[in-house]
């Protein structure tokens, strides 16, 4: 009689094939690594988009959000280094979105 194994989560297929096929830079670290870096709150308004020369530039949903990370960037900084191994982020740069219409 052949045993029974339960199925894995959908959600485990996926983040090996994240893994698998992510790019291999620095950026594409960077972003999977943010959301455990400054949690939940923040990673729900604000999102790395580009780096370039160890500058991250961070999207965010509003301008407050773009100035209260900016006074958050050091801190920030320091636990992304924590958990990246291509390379080192030298200093966030905060952008806001621009509200739709307005482009």
């Amino acid at each position: 009689m052949r045993r029974r194994t339960a199925p894995r989560p959908f959600g485990f297929a996926v983040e090996l094939a994240r893994e698998q096929w992510a790019p291999e830079t620095l950026l594409a670290e960077v972003q999977q690594v943010w959301p455990e870096a400054v949690g939940p709150a923040i990673a729900a308004e604000a999102q790395p988009v580009r780096e370039r020369g160890g500058v991250v530039t961070v999207s965010c949903s509003a301008a407050v959000w773009a100035q209260e990370l900016d006074l958050m960037s050091e801190t920030i900084v320091e636990r992304l280094n924590l958990g990246l191994d291509r390379g080192k982020i030298e200093r966030l740069r905060c952008v806001a979105l621009p509200v739709r219409g307005d482009v």
